[in-house]
């Protein structure tokens, strides 16, 4: 049985790392950074990291099954200049990118989204291109290539006031993506590019992480211990509560969501110096935001009720 990758050393576990994550230590110099969204098998990004030494490539999404295929095919392709993460584009440009920190970007055959009711999940909404926007560098290039007719349409219709400048044309397949494949073979013989150019800078300032607010309290009661649901801008769930009474300790498995970031983890309640600590637990990597602190702050309540 082969190995599912042969290295995990060009993968950066970002949730872990200080933000920004400053790129040329990660890839040992000073380069042109080109990101690709939604790399999918990998092999466009393998060919251009090959075709192009002199710029570095970064590789974000979400499937961990891409991300293992990817790193086998970088590992057999030598290439030094790859590096991935396995992210939410949106979450990963709000928090782990400067302004104008990158040189280009690129989707090949995006999720469509065709039905109506999945519109909020396509990438390049007008928001979405604001965000792309300030993080490329003057100039910057980002180009988009799709199937979909009505996608390419709905993608040129968020792109007022996002300071980006549109030329489009019908393209042969050049890629050699999975999906320019399957596409081909159905006979489809045309695709949709769409390059956009950087002209006007949107200012969006890095999204940083908060300092989160722990608790001690003297009492904890887990017969009595019920959480509610909190839902709004911030929706917060608690799918499941333990407690071992040897170790005096308690876990509550947490789910939140906010914007465009679900975060799944445990919050501990554990017996310390004669007083009940109130914490993330330890092992899960979570981005500390305004979502984790109400997460926090509803098992306290519970607590002090």
């Amino acid at each position: 049985m082969k190995s599912p990758y042969l290295s995990l050393n060009p993968f950066i576990p970002w949730m872990k790392e200080k933000h920004p994550v400053e790129w040329p230590k990660k890839f040992g110099r000073s380069a042109e950074l080109e990101v690709e969204i939604g790399f999918g098998l990998g092999d466009f990004l393998v060919q251009q990291a090959q075709a192009h030494p002199e710029k570095d490539f970064l590789g974000i999404e979400l499937g961990w099954v891409f991300i293992r295929r990817a790193l086998r095919k970088i590992t057999l392709a030598g290439v030094k200049n790859v590096r991935i993460m396995q992210a939410d584009v949106r979450v990963a440009l709000e928090r782990v990118f400067l302004e104008k920190s990158l040189r280009s970007a690129c989707s090949l055959f995006p999720c469509p989204w065709p039905k109506k009711r999945h519109v909020k999940f396509r990438l390049f909404s007008h928001a979405f291109l604001k965000l792309i926007n300030s993080r490329i560098a003057d100039d910057g290039e980002v180009l988009i290539v799709t199937d979909s007719r009505s996608y390419f349409e709905w993608i040129l219709s968020q792109l007022s006031g996002t300071g980006f400048e549109a030329r489009s044309k019908m393209v042969s397949p050049r890629f050699s993506t999975k999906y320019e494949r399957k596409w081909y073979a159905s006979g489809q013989e045309k695709f949709y590019e769409l390059r956009l150019t950087k002209r006007q800078h949107i200012k969006i300032p890095l999204k940083e992480d908060m300092s989160l607010i722990t608790y001690r309290v003297d009492h904890f009661d887990p017969e009595r211990f019920d959480l509610p649901k909190r839902r709004g801008q911030i929706m917060v769930e608690f799918k499941e509560t333990l407690y071992d009474p040897k170790q005096q300790k308690g876990m509550v498995r947490s789910v939140v969501g906010e914007d465009n970031l679900v975060q799944d983890f445990w919050i501990e309640i554990v017996r310390k110096e004669k007083l009940w600590h109130i914490r993330p637990a330890k092992g899960c990597s979570i981005i500390p935001t305004a979502g984790i602190q109400r997460a926090l702050d509803l098992v306290y309540d519970a607590m002090t009720r």
